[in-house]
């Protein structure tokens, strides 16, 4: 079976979409799940979401799996405009509503907190409010209006499966010569 690319529009318009605990659930997409969050910086907070970067790091070396809960394919943060705005992406494979719940669960349980709280208007008691996280989340959110997969719609869990199967069948083969 050959798996072709794809390519979605996701319409700009929400109200038909099926709705969420939290709002619109926007449609899986050849990508899978995810979003982009654009916010200002709090004056004087870019070094601290740097520093975050290396302590989410280092934590990440000490458990490799402590995002899995997550089921995340990738994050990328970035600082832009001279450091005084936050670009958040994150493709995962569960929705919207999932991810958040997850999200606030884990770094609630990890100790480990949340760069978002470097970022104007983001709410002081979201470890005990995720509805004022999701809200900020929502309210913060660029949607993508087109979305693209080389591999669509196939799970971090398939790709890291499929990988493991690539990696015996090549012990095999080598242990064969």
């Amino acid at each position: 079976m050959e798996i072709k690319p794809q390519a979605v529009v996701i319409p700009k318009e929400t109200d038909h979409l099926e709705q969420g605990k939290y709002g619109p659930v926007f449609p899986r997409t050849p990508a899978c799940y995810g979003f982009t969050i654009i916010a200002n910086v709090k004056p004087g907070r870019a070094g601290a979401i740097r520093e975050h970067g290396h302590t989410l790091a280092k934590a990440l070396e000490q458990d490799p799996y402590l995002l899995a809960p997550l089921k995340l394919h990738y994050l990328r943060w970035v600082l832009f405009d001279d450091d005084t705005r936050f670009m958040y992406q994150g493709i995962f494979d569960t929705d919207f509503d999932k991810y958040t719940e997850d999200a606030v669960a884990l770094f609630s349980k990890s100790g480990v907190s949340t760069t978002f709280e470097n970022l104007e208007g983001f709410p002081e008691d979201w470890r005990t409010n995720p509805e004022a996280f999701v809200r900020f989340v929502r309210e913060h959110h660029c949607p993508s209006f087109i979305e693209y997969g080389e591999y669509p719609y196939v799970t971090a869990d398939e790709i890291k499966k499929a990988l493991r199967i690539k990696n015996a069948l090549s012990e095999m083969l080598d242990q064969m010569q």
